[in-house]
């Protein structure tokens, strides 16, 4: 029978990492997992006993396709809050996770053969979910020159047009971030040229000490913008699939049918329980979460001359460390592999996030315990001496 050729995108090897570290746990042996990029906390009590309500007596049928109004309109509050950017609630899509969000971005924004740029490294999907809708990925390397993030001038320097940027910030897995000046010339170039951008913002709130100021895409949505935005990473809410559009005027009929088709709706019982992750609660348990990050972070950026990672991406926020391991003579999948075997710590090969220097990298990441990421450095230091 026909396989359909969409289906010929690499797998996340995340997920296959984390798989044989769950595998190694199952038959008794100790593992610290680092490889996934998910909060240990998990939900906010404020969530939880929001959601432990509406399972015993709350309406848990179908939204709207775009979302319950509710959800919606706390999303613009949240607009108006952190940035003082007025986001009409008409304008805001509730998705399954970000993961769906880009789905359909993708999907309303682009037709087969368009071309798409974006940094790499960077996060997989994209290019993968472009690919297999039949666009063309057009790779934007990014150094440590630019700070892992792409400029208009590489923008200019293409030798054709593209149709889309997309771009992340904090980012994964380098943890950089766009300044807002920056930021603002990306979004503006793209309104000028016809090129939609689209920004991957699902890491916001998770910065470091004196890192480059967030800013958001929202401000452009009358130059075409798009904003994509997550409660998995930032309220630690990664099982609920629960995510968010920020969608310009002429996208927004566009998703509203191809939401409908699709999915019909996200999962009720996350977003009628997610509206409470904008309380006073909801917001404090998040901030709190960043702080563990933070002690985490400070403890392995002490480390990195003991680890030997000499170069790595400057990790301004979200709650990833990338670091070139080539100096242990191994190479990132392989290094990876025996980390796990051998020391039973679980990170990830950097292949995943850049096909062509990947090889040399890895991605650990430190969203949980200071407790839990210094025992996976002493094992580290400690297996890295047998090499």
């Amino acid at each position: 029978m026909k396989v359909s050729r969409r289906a010929a995108v690499p797998p996340f090897a995340v997920m296959e990492i984390l798989a044989a570290a769950n595998a190694r746990r199952a038959a008794g042996a100790s593992v610290v997992n680092l490889c996934a990029g998910e909060p240990q906390t998990g939900a906010s009590d404020v969530v939880r006993q929001r959601a432990v309500e509406l399972l015993t007596g709350g309406d848990l049928g179908y939204t709207e396709a775009l979302g319950a109004p509710g959800l919606r309109r706390a999303v613009a509050g949240h607009y108006a809050d952190w940035y003082g950017v007025d986001v009409d609630p008409g304008r805001i899509a509730i998705t399954t996770g970000s993961s769906g969000g880009f789905l359909l971005a993708f999907l309303a924004a682009f037709d087969v053969g368009d071309r798409v740029a974006l940094a790499v490294p960077g996060y997989p999907a994209y290019s993968n979910i472009l690919a297999a809708l039949g666009c063309e990925v057009v790779v934007l390397p990014c150094g440590p020159e630019t700070r892992y993030q792409p400029t208009v001038a590489q923008l200019e320097a293409l030798d054709a047009p593209v149709e889309g940027l997309v771009v992340a910030s904090p980012a994964n897995p380098t943890g950089t971030m766009i300044a807002p000046d920056e930021l603002d010339a990306l979004a503006r170039w793209c309104g000028a040229h016809g090129v939609r951008f689209v920004s991957d913002e699902i890491y916001h709130g998770i910065t470091y000490g004196d890192a480059v100021p967030t800013a958001t895409a929202a401000r452009y949505l009358d130059d075409g913008a798009v904003v994509v935005n997550s409660f998995s990473k930032y309220w630690a809410m990664t099982g609920w699939r629960l995510g968010w559009l920020v969608l310009p005027d002429d996208l927004v009929a566009p998703v509203d049918a191809l939401a409908g088709n699709v999915a019909l709706c996200p999962p009720a019982l996350a977003q009628h329980a997610g509206v409470a992750a904008f309380s006073a609660e909801g917001y404090a348990a998040a901030r709190e979460n960043v702080e563990r990050y933070a002690a985490a972070r400070e403890h392995l950026l002490a480390r990195l001359p003991e680890l030997g990672w000499e170069r790595t991406a400057p990790a301004d926020g979200a709650f990833y460390l990338y670091a070139d391991v080539s100096g242990s003579g191994l190479d990132a999948v392989t290094y990876c592999a025996r980390l796990l075997d051998e020391a039973g710590v679980a990170i990830t090969p950097g292949t995943d996030f850049d096909p062509v220097d990947g090889d040399r990298w890895v991605r650990l990441s430190f969203a949980s315990s200071v407790d839990v990421v210094r025992e996976a450095a002493d094992r580290i230091v400690a297996w890295q001496r047998t090499l």
